[in-house]
C-alpha cells in the first residue's frame, strides 16, 4: 500500500477518462448528434426506431438514458465477477479500451449515421461506467485508511485537470476552425475523437503501474464467471442486514449527491435564462470551475479531512452547498455574482465527491470492493431523476427558476441529516466482521 508510483498511475486514470465526460458528454456530442439527427428527420422533426417516433432533439438524451439503464443492469454482476475472479485490472483495461475506441469511432459518424452514433455512444458510456467501478475498487488496495481521503481527492483533482485541459484545447481548435479550414461539424468530430485518444493514451500509464491484486480463484465444477457473478450478487442482497450503517450512508449519499449533480445540470439554464449569459461565457465558467475544483480537491479538502475527519469535512461541504442554493434563490442577481458562486461551488465540488468515495471505501468488506462500488455507481445513476424532477416541478408550480433552485435544499438537508447519524466506526467494524466470517467459511 501507499506506493507513490502506483497511486500516481491510479490517479492518471481519472485524468484520462474525464476527457470523455467534459468534451464528449458535456459539450460536443449532444449538439452534433442532434444536428445530424435533425438532418435525417421528417417535417415534424421525427426519426423512427422500429416504428417508434423520436424527436431529433431528444435522441441524445434517450441514448444517455439507455446507457445508464444498461449500467444499472450489468454493473453489479460485473463487479461480483471482478471480485470473485480478481481480474479487476484485466476488466478495467478491457472496458476502458472498448470505451475509448468507441469514442474514437464517433469521428467517422456523418449525416445519415445517427443510429450508429447512438450505438457507439451507448457502448462508450456503458464501458465508461464499468471502468469506473473497477477503478474505484482499487482505492482500498492501494491506500491505507489514513491515506485514502488524500488519494481519493488527488484522483478527482487529476480528473478536473485532465478533463479541463483537453476541453480548453478543443475550444481553442473550435475557435480557430475557420482559419484551419474546418467547418463546425468536422471540428466537433475531431474534438470528440480526441477525447477517445486521450482516454486510451493516458490509460496506458495506469495499465503499466497498477498491480494485479489477489490470486485468481478456481471456478467450481459446472460454473462460469457469469453464474458465479449472479450467485455472489444474490448473496450480497441476502447479507444486506449485516451492513446497516453502510446502507444508511449510501442512502444519504444518493440523496445529497443527486442535489449536487442537479445543481451542475441546471446552473447553465439558470445563468442563461435568469442572468442572460451567452454560450461563450458559460464555457468560460465551465473552464474556471474545472480549474478551481482541481485546487479544492487537491489542496483544500485533504487539509480539512486531516483536521475534521472525512465525515466532518463532508458535513461542512454540504452546509456550504445548502448556503449556495439559498443564496442563488434569494440574492443572486448579476453575472459577476454567478462567477463568484461558481468558484465556491467548484471548491466544494471535487472535495465532496472525493471524500464520499473514500468514506464509502472504509465501509465495505475486503475482497468485495468492485461489487460494492458497482452499487455505489448504479445507485447514483438510478436515483438521478429525483433532483431534476424536483427542480422541474417547483419551477412549473411557482413559475420561477429560483424556486426550482430552492427546492434542491431538500436533497441537501435530508442527505446531511442521514449522514450525521451514520456511525462510521461501527460501519467499519461491520465490514471487517463480515470479511472475517467469509474467510473463516472459506477456510
Amino acid at each position: 500500500m501507499n506506493d507513490r508510483r502506483e497511486i500516481f498511475g491510479w490517479t492518471m486514470y481519472d485524468w484520462a477518462n474525464s476527457a470523455f465526460s467534459t468534451t464528449v458528454v458535456t459539450v460536443f456530442l449532444g449538439p452534433y448528434l442532434s444536428n445530424i439527427t435533425k438532418a435525417a428527420a421528417d417535417a415534424n422533426g421525427l426519426v423512427y426506431l422500429l416504428g417508434v417516433p423520436i424527436r431529433f432533439d431528444s435522441f441524445f438524451t434517450y441514448c444517455v438514458s439507455a446507457s445508464i439503464l444498461l449500467q444499472v443492469i450489468f454493473l453489479p454482476v460485473l463487479g461480483a465477477i471482478a471480485d470473485y475472479s480478481h481480474l479487476r485490472k484485466a476488466m478495467l483495461m478491457a472496458f476502458s479500451t472498448v470505451g475509448a475506441l468507441a469514442t474514437v469511432m464517433l469521428f467517422f459518424v456523418t449525416p445519415g449515421l445517427h443510429w450508429v452514433a447512438g450505438l457507439l455512444f451507448i457502448i462508450a458510456n456503458l464501458s465508461f461506467g464499468a471502468s469506473i467501478v473497477f477503478y474505484n475498487a482499487y482505492l482500498p488496495d492501494i491506500a491505507s485508511p489514513d491515506e485514502r481521503d488524500k488519494v481519493s481527492s488527488r484522483g478527482f483533482a487529476m480528473g478536473y485537470a485532465g478533463g479541463g485541459l483537453l476541453l480548453l484545447l478543443n475550444l481553442i481548435l473550435f475557435s480557430f476552425r475557420e482559419r484551419l479550414g474546418l467547418d463546425s461539424a468536422l471540428a466537433a468530430r475531431i474534438s470528440i475523437a480526441s477525447a477517445g485518444l486521450w482516454w486510451l493514451g493516458f490509460s496506458l500509464i495506469t495499465f503499466q503501474t497498477l498491480k494485479p491484486r489477489h490470486a485468481v480463484r478456481q471456478l467450481p465444477p459446472r460454473e462460469s464467471y457469469l453464474t458465479i457473478g449472479f450467485k455472489q450478487l444474490g448473496n450480497t442482497f441476502r447479507q444486506v442486514r449485516k451492513f446497516p450503517e453502510t446502507v444508511r450512508y449510501l442512502s444519504g449519499y444518493l440523496i445529497y449527491n443527486d442535489g449536487i449533480q442537479t445543481v451542475i445540470v441546471v446552473a447553465a439554464i439558470f445563468a442563461s435564462l435568469e442572468l442572460g449569459m451567452d454560450d461563450q461565457q458559460l464555457i468560460l465558467v465551465i473552464l474556471m470551475i474545472q480549474a478551481v475544483a482541481f485546487l479544492g480537491a487537491f489542496f483544500l479538502f485533504p487539509f480539512l479531512a486531516a483536521r475534521l475527519g472525512a465525515k466532518g469535512a463532508l458535513v461542512l461541504s454540504l452546509v456550504i452547498w445548502s448556503a449556495v442554493v439559498i443564496y442563488a434563490f434569494a440574492a443572486l442577481r448579476t453575472q459577476t455574482e454567478f462567477w463568484i458562486l461558481g468558484a465556491i461551488i467548484a471548491l466544494v465540488l471535487g472535495g465532496s465527491q472525493a471524500l464520499s468515495r473514500s468514506l464509502f471505501a472504509q465501509m465495505i468488506p475486503k475482497g468485495r470492493e468492485a461489487e460494492f462500488f458497482s452499487f455505489y455507481e448504479v445507485s447514483d445513476r438510478a436515483t438521478s431523476f429525483m433532483g431534476p424532477l424536483l427542480f422541474g416541478l417547483a419551477n412549473q408550480i411557482f413559475g420561477s427558476l429560483r424556486y426550482g433552485i430552492l427546492s434542491l435544499i431538500v436533497l441537501f438537508v435530508v442527505g446531511l441529516a442521514i449522514l450525521l447519524v451514520v456511525n462510521v466506526p461501527r460501519a467499519i467494524r461491520e465490514a471487517e466482521t463480515t470479511h472475517l466470517e467469509e474467510v473463516s467459511t472459506t477456510a
